[in-house]
């Protein structure tokens, strides 16, 4: 993917990242200056290249929510009409800030669906709509980033949340498995 958007250099932060570029035959350095735009390189929204990161969590349960019942703290989301909703790895501890709640949306199976509710600590509730509940379990569920419909998602979260987009992938991750993968 790098060496697809024309780098031949890249800047690292130390000489053990260095090494795993290196491994991927590209080089590497640990002072001076990129020869790509970061934007390109991450695959930010906006820009015309596969986005290098990927916010994932997990779907850990599923339930049916009749409408007028409520989820979340303080029950800040109740259900218009029948449903299922999901609870889902992914909090405010890792990245997915307070505001999206009840705002943005995020990819299960191909499909973009609504964070319902106050983002807690670990977790968040998807509403599911009318996807197929007892097949979620175990799903992924893709914040932002990836090939799929929450490629640019970052977009939406900086409209929501007035912060750049910059910002917020800074902010993904703090608690968040990393991996790497070519």
């Amino acid at each position: 993917m790098v060496r697809d958007a024309g780098v031949k250099t890249v800047l690292v932060d130390d000489a053990h990242i260095a090494e795993r570029v290196h491994e991927l035959d590209l080089r590497a350095v640990t002072t001076g200056e990129a020869d790509i735009d970061s934007s390109v390189l991450y695959g930010l929204p906006g820009a015309q290249t596969v986005p290098a990161m990927r916010l994932a969590g997990r779907v850990v349960s599923t339930k049916p929510l009749r409408a007028g019942e409520a989820v979340s703290y303080g029950y800040r989301h109740r259900a218009a009409v029948d449903t299922t909703v999901a609870l889902v790895t992914g909090g405010y501890a890792q990245g997915i800030v307070r505001a999206l709640g009840s705002s943005a949306h995020v990819e299960v199976d191909g499909v973009l669906r609504p964070i319902v509710g106050r983002v807690a600590m670990d977790v968040c509730v998807v509403d599911l709509e009318d996807s197929g509940a007892g097949e979620a379990v175990g799903a992924d569920v893709v914040y932002f980033g990836g090939a799929g419909v929450a490629r640019d998602a970052l977009a939406e979260w900086a409209d929501i949340t007035g912060l750049g987009i910059a910002e917020l992938i800074t902010i993904a991750g703090l608690k968040a498995v990393r991996e790497w993968t070519s």
